[in-house]
């Protein structure tokens, strides 16, 4: 399993924007689905977003569609986040997922580090 190192986290204001990077070093992720998830204080992790091997499919939880949106080079899956509300604070992770098709059933799993993301004025 590829191990990631997610990135650009910080704080910033509710309506602001983040674009989260993660990459995994060694591995070659063109076969693998990468998922972004995230868990905020005091809750469980939840999925917020997948794209498949083809770059071309995309799925994103109820509370990311219209406002986040991912993608993905040889080498770096992003998550680009707008209009970023508090509920939106908490610790994000990249995944990836050998079936390379964003199962629905897919929770993730081998987590690095996150980068951190605080939403509040």
């Amino acid at each position: 399993q590829p191990k990631f190192v997610e990135s650009g986290g910080d704080l910033v204001q509710p309506g602001g924007s983040l674009r989260l990077s993660c990459t995994a070093s060694g591995f070659n992720l063109d076969t693998w689905a990468i998922g972004w998830f995230r868990q905020a204080p005091g809750k469980e992790r939840e999925r917020v977003s997948c794209i498949d091997r083809t770059y071309t499919i995309t799925n994103y939880a109820d509370f990311a569609k219209g406002r986040f949106t991912t993608s993905r080079d040889k080498t770096f899956v992003f998550l680009e986040m707008n209009n970023l509300k508090p509920e939106d604070t908490g610790v994000y992770y990249c995944a990836a997922d050998p079936d390379g098709r964003c199962r629905i059933s897919w929770n993730g799993g081998d987590w690095g580090q996150g980068t951190r993301v605080t939403v509040s004025s």
